[in-house]
């Protein structure tokens, strides 16, 4: 491969200066995140408590705020909530076809989603969304430290077993000179 190529997924994509592609990675992850960002809006106690805190944060440096400065949000909560939906399903595609976008993020993502169901006809049963929504994000967190978790075990254990066959191989060469002199 020569300088000016990067090897991708066994395809050599040319590199010009300042460019650079973007990865099916990259740009899965980024869906999963403006997912998970929109799906925030689409509810509306989160929205409401997102006004809420400008408030408080406004209040901190003097601003005095009345009302709700971010109402205008509620007009475009489900359109928000579509969308969040739809980069939801290209990340679970991009999960199901190339394996490229964490399971707990994609799962962390539809609990918002669920959570944030923006729907005035649901409005009754919507602690039940919430109680699910976010039952499966706490779940996809606690998924995500766990295999953090191991990852690291796994690692000290490698790592031990990379000192273990290094001292090793010095007892070896330490045996072989002693017996050649």
């Amino acid at each position: 491969m020569d300088k000016g190529t990067v090897q991708v997924e066994a395809n050599q994509v040319p590199i010009q200066s300042g460019l650079s592609l973007p990865t099916g990675e990259s740009i899965a992850g980024g869906a999963s995140t403006a997912s998970g960002a929109l799906s925030f809006l689409g509810g509306w106690q989160v929205c409401h408590n997102i006004c809420l805190g400008l408030i408080a944060l406004l209040a901190l440096i003097g601003v005095s705020v009345e009302g709700m400065p971010l109402e205008f949000l509620q007009a475009y909560a489900v359109p928000l909530w579509s969308i969040a939906l739809v980069l939801l399903g290209f990340t679970g595609y991009m999960y199901a076809k190339h394996k490229c976008v964490s399971k707990n993020l994609l799962a962390g993502n539809t609990g918002l989603i669920i959570a944030a169901t923006p729907f005035k006809e649901i409005e009754p049963f919507q602690i039940v969304f919430w109680i699910i929504g976010f039952g499966i994000l706490g779940v996809a967190i606690i998924n995500h430290f766990a295999e953090k978790k191991e990852n690291k075990k796994q690692g000290n254990k490698t790592e031990e077993k990379i000192n273990k066959k290094q001292e090793d191989e010095m007892e070896v060469k330490e045996c072989c000179r002693t017996q050649t002199q």
